[in-house]
């Protein structure tokens, strides 16, 4: 695979407890762990912030956690407790994908992430923060980092790669919807939306939809997983439930093309 960061989200570097000597970096981890925990299990009550500090409120959320997931509660989070904290993003970027070709493969991974439940956090008043957001953007994450490209490449990433390909062969690394759509343009693998609304089975599983602000902006992109007679079934990443460009989360949403601007790139080269 060629986007790897999310491995430097799978270790801290020792045991981290109040009143230790500890390491900011190591508990900031911990703490969007805590968060991104609570946001799937909204009952474990394990969120506390993320601010670097590991105080009582982090200790009180580390004992919170263990009990939910029924083990000792002590505050104390070694090694091995992160290592269980943080496997929903090993298993959705290490998981085993199913399917004989790429478009199988897409859809199996986009589904393995969605299962996984990635959020963003908001930390110190900044919007796409967090491990997730970290691990599809390359390390990059802040207010500006919009990741619904980054978390695109990430899937074709990992299904190309679970079959001895490169994503770029296909497209360069990039957050940019732009720059995709752009190439798509230049590669004559961009379906505009008119033309899809009149044939939609120019749109298959495991293609990129792009949605359309103007011939040659674009705003937001997703995983096709399903096409039917007027509408996608999708997985994105950095939407909600209401479809935003700028949403917190990894979301299966239906969208229609007969209403929507949505643009769709072919990744039917890298099938081949």
């Amino acid at each position: 695979m060629i986007k790897t960061t999310y491995q430097k989200e799978l270790a801290i570097s020792g045991t981290q407890r109040r009143g230790g000597n500890n390491n900011k970096s190591d508990v900031l981890k911990i703490q969007s762990w805590l968060t991104l925990y609570d946001m799937a299990n909204p009952s474990a009550g394990s969120s506390s912030g993320v601010d670097g500090d590991f105080g009582s409120a982090t200790e009180k959320a580390v004992m919170l956690y263990q009990k939910h997931k029924g083990i000792t509660a002590n505050g104390i989070v070694t090694t091995a407790l992160f290592l269980q904290m943080c496997a929903p993003i090993q298993q959705a970027f290490e998981g085993k994908l199913a399917g004989d070709d790429l478009r199988q493969r897409v859809i199996s991974a986009a589904h393995l992430h969605l299962l996984q439940s990635p959020f963003e956090l908001i930390v110190k008043g900044q919007s796409n923060m967090g491990p997730w957001v970290r691990s599809y953007m390359d390390g990059h994450e802040g207010t500006s980092w919009f990741w619904c490209m980054g978390f695109v490449q990430a899937i074709i990433d990992q299904a190309a790669s679970s079959m001895g390909k490169s994503f770029k062969t296909l497209m360069p690394l990039t957050y940019s919807c732009d720059t995709v759509g752009t190439v798509g343009i230049a590669k004559n693998l961009l379906t505009r939306f008119t033309k899809l609304r009149t044939n939609p089975a120019l749109a298959k599983p495991g293609d990129i939809f792009l949605v359309q602000k103007t011939p040659n902006d674009w705003v937001h992109t997703g995983i096709i997983a399903a096409v039917g007679k007027d509408i996608f079934e999708t997985i994105e990443g950095n939407t909600n439930d209401d479809g935003s460009n700028n949403g917190n989360r990894v979301c299966k949403r239906v969208r229609n093309f007969m209403k929507s601007k949505l643009d769709v790139f072919s990744i039917e080269p890298l099938v081949k």
